[in-house]
């Protein structure tokens, strides 16, 4: 690792990986699934005809691959908690701050799009109303999947400060232990 910046690697995949669930949230939101009413001649009930469901499976594959980018982040951190202990101080501090807020962040974007996914596969098939005056298809409401791609960003973003206060707390620790260990040679006497 260099000198408190970490590995541009994690860097690129974390972003990589985000943006990709970006695109298949902004993909899920527009292909929501809309339904059209139809009424059927022979028996006269009315029923909602959905167009294709493809965007169910966006919304999962948006929140598969934010859950990699978060997944890969907190290996190879080791979720802060289980790795070398964080030297004292600003970097130690941020560090904290940006992962409980990518947390955050990542908990409302991954319940935005599973959320919006299994709403998005709901679908009311038939109803058994002659003439339904006021009968309406169930759809998911606009802007569930953008919320989700706003917060995935976000994520991404706090992902990002996170690694890099992560590195530099991390690497000022071995930068210490060198120089105590450098501090006490020759330091002791004869007597």
């Amino acid at each position: 690792m260099r000198e408190g910046k970490g590995s541009t690697l994690v860097h690129v995949l974390v972003v990589i990986l985000s943006l990709v669930a970006f695109g298949f949230a902004i993909a899920a939101e527009r292909r929501r699934s809309l339904g059209n009413i139809v009424m059927d001649e022979k028996s006269n009930a009315t029923y909602c005809v959905y167009d294709s469901d493809v965007a169910t499976g966006y919304g999962v594959g948006a929140f598969l691959f934010l859950l990699s980018s978060e997944s890969l982040l907190m290996g190879v951190t080791k979720c802060m908690c289980f790795g070398r202990p964080l030297v004292p101080g600003s970097s130690r501090a941020w560090t904290i701050i940006y992962f409980f807020s990518s947390w955050l962040t990542f908990l409302v974007a991954g319940a935005c799009l599973i959320a919006g996914a299994t709403k998005n596969a709901y679908h009311t098939r038939y109803r058994d109303m002659i003439y339904a005056q006021n009968f309406s298809c169930e759809a998911l409401r606009k802007g569930v999947f953008v919320a989700g791609a706003i917060f995935v960003v976000a994520t991404m973003i706090l992902n990002v400060y996170y690694y890099m206060y992560f590195a530099k707390a991390t690497s000022l620790q071995a930068g210490q232990k060198a120089n105590r260990a450098s501090s006490t040679v020759g330091m002791t006497g004869y007597a």
